[in-house]
């Protein structure tokens, strides 16, 4: 997000001033329309905040280098200025991209954040001492940012949204929310092991999945080079003579000619089919899609099920303090999965149901259709009961137990999968290789011929 700062004049001739947040200047434009047709005003200027490099020294001292986020460059020498620096040069910093911190430094902040918490250490030197601490460039700034914005008395909801891009949506809603509630340190305890979950089941997928397809993709290359350029180097020796081939090596010559001969095809059929797929599943409908279904892939398909339901429980368990206010946790944990599929269903099924119609708390998720039967029976028993809250901590632990074990097995096994693929393809080729070097010519004559061509090709 990028803050925009914007003068405008009222009909009567009165002059205001203020700050939005928006994606891109372009939204930021949208936003501003928007807001001067609502209220008659007429937009008179808007400027970018932005990152400027300064150069001051005081004294005699050695010059300092740093940087800092301001609407104009006057800004940045008024307050430097007023600092008692000199100041040596101030300029607007060219190539201005953040880049969103690793998962890992975000989930150190937060976790350190709530341990500091728990030992009762106020929040802003809490902040200074993550600020003094985090090497991420990104984060630092944009902690510093935070800190004084809060100290000058900024809407912790509101300050902590502005920087949803580097914390994500839901933490940055999570921790914007957190001073607001009373009960900051068990927030953070509750965002920190959310991310520390995420963070570890994507982790654990990478390895179940996407380490185990980039192998079998570059193995597949590696046969296709073999095949299409080493091997006809040698089987087409041969043919030059009029030797006959055994079965295998024929068969793989005439896969190599197929390939050599239609090379624009391969490629086609080799990289256009997954960047179509990737493509369209970024798509808001391909999105919705594969979600939807990734949960009912074999095998796979139940962890990842699973894991939403711990996560929307986990959430769920954290925001909820009684029926009474039970739809706005609903909602944030349904956001939280991360999945547009489970979400959907809770938005537009579950929470209409309990707002229009006032069915239970349980029926309306059995409606969704996007919880097991474990957990429909589970909530059915908290909701009697009145412990609906514990019943969703349950939950979350359970399946969170679950998912861990089952994921480790069924990495195992996909690891064993790719060694019997990776041995069975290495054996394939082996044989088709032996089977070339057991060819003799039929003409004795010839023979020597060949093993002198044999021996210059090699």
């Amino acid at each position: 997000m990028v803050e925009f700062k914007f003068t405008a004049q009222r009909l009567n001739g009165q002059n205001i001033s203020g700050v939005l947040s928006a994606a891109s200047a372009s939204e930021a434009k949208k936003k501003l329309k928007r807001l001067a047709e609502k209220n008659k005003l007429r937009i008179k200027s808007v400027r970018k905040k932005s990152t400027y490099l300064y150069k001051v020294r005081k004294g005699n001292e050695k010059p300092i280098r740093g940087e800092q986020k301001a609407y104009s460059k006057q800004e940045i020498e008024e307050a430097l200025s007023r600092l008692g620096y000199k100041v040596l040069s101030v300029n607007k910093k060219l190539i201005d991209v953040q880049r969103k911190p690793p998962t890992a430094e975000i989930v150190t902040f937060v976790k350190i954040s709530s341990e500091l918490l728990e030992q009762k250490l106020p929040y802003s030197e809490v902040l200074t001492l993550l600020i003094n601490d985090t090497q991420n460039t990104t984060l630092k700034n944009t902690l510093k940012e935070i800190n004084n914005d809060l100290k000058k008395g900024a809407d912790s909801e509101v300050t902590f949204l502005k920087y949803q891009g580097i914390f994500g949506k839901f933490t940055a809603y999570m921790l914007g929310l957190a001073s607001k509630s009373g009960n900051m340190a068990e927030i953070y305890k509750a965002t920190a092991k959310f991310l520390e979950r995420r963070q570890e089941f994507k982790k654990s997928l990478r390895s179940a999945l996407i380490t185990p397809a980039v192998t079998i993709f570059v193995l597949f290359l590696a046969v296709l080079f073999y095949v299409g350029y080493i091997f006809p180097e040698t089987a087409k020796l041969f043919v030059r003579f009029g030797i006959d081939l055994p079965p295998m090596t024929a068969f793989t010559l005439k896969i190599s000619d197929f390939l050599m001969a239609h090379p624009f095809l391969i490629s086609l059929v080799t990289f256009l089919p997954p960047i179509a797929l990737i493509a369209y599943f970024r798509t808001k409908k391909g999105k919705l899609i594969f979600d939807k279904y990734s949960m009912k892939l074999p095998v796979i398909g139940p962890l990842i099920h699973k894991t939403l339901i711990e996560v929307f429980c986990r959430v769920f368990y954290t925001l909820y303090h009684g029926s009474a206010e039970s739809i706005e946790p609903i909602r944030i944990a349904a956001e939280a999965t991360g999945n547009t599929y489970f979400e959907q269903k809770i938005k537009q099924v579950a929470i209409p149901l309990m707002l229009k119609k006032g069915v239970g708390m349980t029926e309306a998720f059995e409606a969704t259709g996007v919880f097991t039967d474990t957990a429909l029976s589970r909530f059915h028993s908290g909701e009697e009961s009145g412990t609906i809250k514990n019943t969703a901590l349950q939950l979350a632990n359970y399946y969170e137990s679950e998912t861990v074990y089952r994921l480790k097995n069924l990495i195992e096994i996909i690891q064993v999968a790719i060694a019997m693929i990776i041995m069975v393809i290495m054996i394939a080729l082996t044989l088709v290789s032996a089977e070339t070097a057991t060819v003799r010519p039929k003409n004795p004559a010839l023979g020597s011929n060949v093993i002198y061509m044999e021996k210059n090709v090699g």
